[in-house]
C-alpha cells in the first residue's frame, strides 16, 4: 500500500508544474523494500519514539497520509495528533475512525440507518448452533479471526481469549473477551468496494472480488481481482446510504460485502432463522429483544423480500423470470488504504493520489483511461480488503 501510494504521487509530480515534495516515515526493516529516488526518507530504528518523530515531521508538512491499522487505536491516534497540530489530513478523521475500526459501533451506526449489515455482538461463550466468526473487535482484515461451528469451539475460544485477559496473577484484566465481537458466518461473493467520500457524499472507484482460503478456521487471503465488476451502478446506492450514515467518512475508504445469490424461480422461500438466532438480533443501547419478537420481524422481513425479489424477477409483460438476485451485506468499512488499491491504477488508470487531493479544494474527477480487471496477489497473509 505504501509502495502504491509513493507511485500515485510520484507520477501525479510528472504532470504538476509545483511538485510536491514527498516526505515518508519508515521502519528500519523497510528500508530496501522500495524505490526512494527523489522521497525524503526517516527512518525509525527501535531507540526512536515513534509518536515524537511522527509529531516532528508532521509539523514540517502541509499535508499528511497516514497508512496505518485500526487495532489498538495507532490510526485513530495518528489522525487526532494531525488535527491537533492543525494539517490537512488526507484520509477519514478520527471520529470517523473511532466509529469505523469498531465492528461493533459500525454495525450499530448502519443498523441505525437501515443498511443490512451482518449482524454484529460482543463475544461471550453463549453457544448457538451454527457456523459464527469471532474477531477483534478493532482488528484488520482476517488478523486472529476464527471460525467456530462447534460447542467445544466456543469453549476453547472463550477459555482462550480469557487466558489472553489475564495479568501476571491470573486476575481478569479490563476488557477481557469484550474486545472480540461474533457475526454469523454467512455464505456468499467475498467482494470489496473502492471509494472516496466527503461530507456525506460517495463516489464509487471500484468493486473488487476477493479469494480466499480457509486454513484451520482461519480465513487467508490470497488474492483480489481489482475491478472484478466494471458495472458500477448497482453498487452506487448502497455508497450513497452509507455516505449519509457516516457523514464522517473522507477521502478512500474500503467496504466489505458479503453477497449471497437467491434463485428468481426460488423467490418464495422464507428467510431462515437460522441465519438470525436470537443472540444475534442487536440493537443501539444493548436491548435484546426477546424470541417472539425476533421471529414476528423476520417474517416481515421474509414477506416484503418475497415482494421484492418477485417484483424484480418479473419482465416487463409480468411473467416470471429465470435468474438470481443478490443479497448485499456490508461487513466492515475500512476508513483507510486498503489491498486492493493497490491495483486500481493499472485497472483503471485512476491516480487515487491525485483525486484525493482533488477532494479537498472540491469533487473528484474519476475518469477511468482504461477498464480492465487486474490480480493482485496476496503473500499468504491473514488480512484482507
Amino acid at each position: 500500500m505504501r509502495n502504491a501510494l509513493l507511485d500515485n504521487l510520484t507520477r501525479l509530480n510528472q504532470t504538476r508544474s509545483n511538485r510536491l515534495e514527498i516526505t515518508v516515515m519508515m521502519d528500519w526493516r523497510l528500508n530496501d523494500s522500495a524505490s526512494m529516488t527523489g522521497i525524503n526518507t526517516v527512518i525509525i530504528r527501535p531507540e526512536h519514539d515513534i509518536a515524537e518523530e511522527f509529531s516532528r515531521l508532521v509539523r514540517q508538512c502541509d499535508l499528511v497520509w497516514p497508512i496505518a491499522p485500526e487495532f489498538d487505536g495507532i490510526l485513530q491516534n495518528l489522525c487526532q495528533m494531525v488535527e491537533s497540530i492543525g494539517k490537512i489530513l488526507l484520509t477519514s478523521p478520527a471520529t470517523a475512525v473511532a466509529i469505523a475500526g469498531n465492528k461493533l459501533k459500525t454495525y450499530e451506526r448502519l443498523n441505525q440507518h437501515h443498511i443490512a449489515a451482518v449482524p454484529t455482538r460482543i463475544f461471550d461463550d453463549d453457544y448457538s448452533p451454527g457456523e459464527w466468526m469471532v474477531k477483534p473487535v478493532d482488528g484488520v482484515g482476517c488478523a486472529d479471526s476464527y471460525v467456530l461451528s462447534t460447542r467445544q469451539d466456543f469453549e476453547r475460544m472463550a477459555t482462550q481469549k480469557g487466558h489472553d485477559c489475564m495479568d501476571a496473577g491470573g486476575r481478569a484484566m479490563q476488557g477481557a473477551i469484550a474486545e472480540y465481537v461474533i457475526q454469523p458466518h454467512l455464505q456468499g461473493a467475498k467482494n470489496s468496494l473502492s471509494c472516496l467520500f466527503k461530507q456525506g457524499r460517495g463516489w464509487l472507484v471500484s468493486a473488487n472480488l476477493q479469494r480466499f482460503e480457509l486454513i484451520q478456521q482461519q480465513y487467508h487471503l490470497t488474492g483480489i481481482v481489482v475491478n472484478h465488476h466494471p458495472d458500477l451502478g448497482r453498487y452506487q446506492p448502497l455508497i450513497d446510504k452509507i455516505a449519509r450514515a457516516l457523514p464522517e467518512l473522507w477521502g478512500y475508504v474500503g467496504i466489505d460485502l458479503i453477497e449471497s445469490d437467491h434463485d428468481c424461480m426460488a423467490a418464495t422461500a422464507p428467510v431462515s432463522l437460522a441465519a438470525f438466532p436470537p443472540s444475534m438480533e442487536v440493537r443501539s443501547g444493548g436491548t435484546m429483544p426477546r424470541t417472539g419478537e425476533i421471529e414476528s420481524r423476520l417474517e416481515r422481513r421474509s414477506r416484503v423480500m418475497q415482494g421484492a425479489i418477485a417484483d424484480d424477477c418479473m419482465d416487463a409483460g409480468g411473467r416470471a423470470m429465470q435468474g438470481a438476485i443478490a443479497e448485499t451485506w456490508v461487513l466492515e468499512i475500512n476508513p483507510r488504504l486498503t489491498t486492493s488499491f493497490v491495483g486500481i491504477y493499472d485497472a483503471l488508470g485512476i491516480n487515487i493520489a491525485e483525486a484525493v487531493l482533488q477532494l479537498v479544494h472540491g469533487e473528484p474527477i474519476l475518469n477511468p483511461a482504461y477498464n480492465r480487471p487486474i490480480t493482485v496477489q496476496s503473500q499468504q497473509e491473514t488480512h484482507a480488503s
